[in-house]
């Protein structure tokens, strides 16, 4: 990695002083001759006639939504700023999920900005940093320069793709200082933005526009549906990778599997939707294992808990759980198809006007069955369900609202959401497990280390759902016909 030329303060903070040098930089400066050389030479190279991002015309009714919830009021939406991983390297941008879902944009240090034109009404601008300056030399002495970073889109182009109005972020925050009226933030990605409006903001009243923009994503438009659905799909094969390699997983580790399914969703798309949790044998049963440094052994089951997240910031979260030898043992297969039976339960149970706890009440109530007809529990089933004895092996909810989060809609309120109804355009996981510890005196020696874990995406629609992913196996039977032919 080049080290040369850097400054010590952020670009955006300074943008008409002199870049200073990196502390033991190899060159001592830069002479008058240089710097007048960068300044001169370079092709005009801005872009014209850009055609609207694919989802411009959503992101538009998303906003016009919002200014109809909050009339009167300054609504400031950032994009959120560059996170130090490590002395003055950054992690990787991932723009604010309230912030992306209203611009479409995905640029660090962005702010969408509503300002009230009277009792009804907003007028939208987004703030961004224009392309770095060629006249000072931001454009090759800054970190974040276009020569060290890569070219960022002017202003014009901005307003082109995105179908807003684009002004200079670095004027914002003194504009905001000086700003009249109610205003909302929302908080957490921008500490220069909420200090300016510090005196201005309620912590009360911002949360509930966090709360109003958690719950709007709820149900998704056709364009969410088709994201959703390209995220499955590049699941999916990502998941047909991963069985591929096995044996050199097995010749090395868990991590051999995490990198093989980040391959594909870095050449399909942007990232992966969180951490992916590749847990063979015992480690299936830590419900979120994301070291994925263990062993993979034939014999035992692996548990691949993977997402892969689209361009514009949609995930799949999907879970299979695989014998690593491509046949399951009877014992595995046991509690694979209790687990699969309980999935079956929850799917049918999610349609429009259902309760959104009734999935995984359904799916709950086949895994106390089972686990009272193998006598771990003593019943009745309802007695189980009543005291949530079935809970030490079924650990966890079975699902949750997906969308530009894998835990989408969080800060929703529980009315809207677990105590909610179902509509269609909602998705939605259904992800019921068993999982027996490795030192669990309580169930059979068989049982132990034993983790199995079945999810899939579910679109509610009008006349029930849509399974996103079935393009991926489910009964064991399936499961291991599709590892056989993918080995071939």
């Amino acid at each position: 990695m080049a080290d040369e030329l850097t400054p010590e303060t952020p670009e955006e903070e300074q943008p008409q002083k002199k870049h200073k040098q990196r502390k033991n930089g190899l060159y001592p400066g830069v002479s008058d001759e240089l710097a007048e050389s960068m300044r001169s030479g370079w092709a005009d190279t801005e872009l014209h006639g850009l055609e609207p991002i694919a989802q411009a015309g959503h992101t538009a009714d998303r906003r016009a939504a919002l200014s109809a919830r909050f009339p009167g009021e300054r609504l400031v939406v950032p994009a959120g700023r560059l996170k130090t991983r490590s002395n003055d390297t950054e992690y990787p941008f991932r723009a604010s999920t309230e912030y992306a879902y209203l611009t479409g944009d995905q640029t660090e240090n962005g702010v969408l900005v509503l300002e009230p034109t009277g009792e009804a009404g907003h007028q939208a601008t987004i703030y961004l940093l224009p392309r770095s300056d060629r006249e000072n030399g931001e454009f090759w002495l800054s970190g974040q320069g276009e020569l060290w970073v890569g070219r960022r889109h002017s202003l014009a182009e901005a307003e082109q793709l995105l179908g807003i109005p684009a002004k200079d972020v670095r004027e914002l925050p003194e504009a905001l200082a000086e700003a009249t009226g109610p205003v909302r933030v929302v908080r957490a990605h921008d500490s220069v933005i909420e200090s300016a409006l510090t005196d201005k903001v309620t912590k009360e009243r911002d949360e509930e526009l966090r709360v109003y923009l958690s719950e709007a994503r709820a149900v998704k438009d056709a364009f969410e549906i088709g994201e959703l659905q390209n995220a499955v799909d590049s699941t999916v094969r990502g998941f047909e990778d991963v069985v591929k390699v096995l044996d050199k997983a097995q010749a090395t580790s868990e991590r051999y599997i995490e990198g093989t399914f980040f391959l594909r969703a870095r050449v399909e798309g942007n990232d992966i939707g969180y951490g992916t949790i590749a847990a063979a044998g015992a480690h299936a049963c830590t419900l979120h294992w994301v070291r994925n440094d263990g062993a993979v052994r034939s014999g035992d089951l692996l548990l691949l808990d993977a997402g892969v997240e689209t361009h514009s910031l949609y995930t799949a979260d999907v879970t299979r759980t695989l014998p690593v030898n491509g046949t399951y043992t009877d014992i595995q297969r046991k509690v694979y198809d209790a687990v699969y039976e309980a999935q079956e339960a929850g799917i049918a149970a999610v349609k429009p006007g259902a309760k959104f706890r009734d999935f995984h009440d359904a799916a709950q109530h086949v895994l106390a069955e089972k686990l009272v007809e193998w006598g771990l529990l003593e019943g009745p089933v309802e007695r189980v369900l009543e005291l949530g004895l079935q809970r030490r092996w079924t650990l966890h909810g079975t699902g949750h609202m997906l969308g530009m989060d894998v835990h989408d809609c969080a800060a929703a309120r529980t009315e809207a959401y677990v105590d909610g109804t179902l509509e269609p355009g909602m998705c939605l996981t259904v992800e019921p497990g068993l999982y027996f510890q490795a030192d669990d005196l309580t169930v059979p020696e068989e049982y132990r280390g034993i983790g199995v874990r079945i999810e899939d995406d579910i679109l509610v629609t009008e006349d029930g759902n849509r399974n996103l992913s079935a393009g991926l196996p489910r009964t064991s039977v399936e499961v291991e016909a599709w590892m056989a032919r993918l080995k071939g």
